[in-house]
């Protein structure tokens, strides 16, 4: 008998050890509050929103009964400081970010929250990370790409598959829309790689919408015919797609795109990493952090999935005939 419940206790204090201690975990019975800061207007993200959501619901977190998703957007980088500042004051229990401005405000803005960043190139180079393996603060999350060098690898293969789609292009209107500290790097990177693709370029930094109709656009239309496409990277120039898509439209310059919206407002193409896939990532991240893992020590995923939009119509509207062997490769094609 006495053996028996011996047998008992030891089987039971052995349970009870191999079950893993997170003292830090969400509490039974809690709704988490997960701040989301955007730079953009809410419309304009709200499908990767949405993917955000059904990657918390297949996860089985439901909004309403788990979590509670405080959400804050801003048109103008100037307020993501202010508004970061007012979800730290809302004690969040755990911020998500899209973009570089915005994870360097809420970095600002604490260092004790837990942050998950989508969609940053170059965490370390940002000062956002120690390094991508273990993050080390309290941000960790989805980078755009690993180049060190202010995303002018990937800048490098978007703007070979322009050539590739219109191989007459040969001047290229690089519009970027935020300043970054590897600015100078980036641009001489671009500068190296462009004459090998037969390409020169003229580069504008864009912070503000209103820039693009008070100064960027007249300065392109001054230019031409010298200019002969365009290209449209990060910050405002996603906010502003359509616009600029409208404007190379009206202007008949072939316009790639940094990521599949830019595409879907009338870009001629976009490649870039697949933001619905990272969305849906930054989820699992949430998933860990709310049941205890520390951003330290969870590494920055860097993307897996690359997709390539055409837009055939936009084609079709510029008059350029899309060679067959390049349609194959596109992930989407747009009619």
């Amino acid at each position: 008998m006495w053996s028996s419940v011996i047998g008992g206790l030891v089987m039971l204090i052995l349970s009870l050890l191999a079950v893993p201690l997170t003292a830090d975990a969400q509490p039974p019975g809690k709704v988490a509050r997960i701040g989301l800061l955007i730079p953009g207007s809410s419309a304009s993200f709200s499908s990767r929103l949405e993917g955000f959501r059904q990657g918390l619901r297949d996860l089985g977190w439901m909004e309403g009964q788990e979590i509670a998703l405080e959400e804050r957007s801003a048109e103008n980088l100037d307020r993501l400081p202010d508004l970061a500042a007012d979800l730290v004051r809302l004690k969040v229990d755990l911020l998500v970010t899209w973009g570089t401005p915005a994870a360097q405000a809420a970095k600002q803005a604490t260092s004790t929250i837990p942050i998950v960043f989508v969609g940053v190139a170059n965490p370390i180079g940002r000062g956002l990370v120690a390094s991508l393996a273990r993050p080390g603060g309290n941000l960790t999350g989805m980078a755009s790409e690993g180049d060190p060098e202010g995303g002018a690898g990937l800048t490098a293969k978007q703007l070979e598959l322009l050539k590739e789609a219109v191989p007459t292009v040969s001047r290229v209107a690089m519009l970027f829309g935020q300043v970054l500290p590897t600015r100078e790097a980036g641009e001489q990177a671009r500068e190296r790689a462009a004459p090998v693709l037969g390409l020169t370029l003229r580069h504008f930094y864009v912070q503000r919408l209103e820039e693009f109709t008070a100064w960027v656009f007249p300065a392109i239309t001054a230019d031409a015919p010298a200019i002969d496409a365009l290209y449209a990277r990060g910050g405002v120039t996603f906010e502003a797609r359509r616009q600029i898509a409208d404007f190379a439209l009206q202007h008949r310059l072939p316009l790639m795109g940094s990521v599949r919206e830019h595409a879907e407002a009338g870009s001629l193409l976009s490649y870039g990493a697949s933001q619905g896939s990272m969305w849906r990532r930054a989820a699992h991240y949430v998933e860990r952090i709310l049941k205890g893992s520390t951003p330290a020590d969870l590494p920055v995923e860097q993307p897996t999935q690359f997709e390539l939009i055409i837009n055939l119509k936009t084609a079709k509207a510029l008059g350029i005939m899309i060679p067959r062997q390049f349609l194959f490769r596109a992930d989407e094609v747009i009619q």
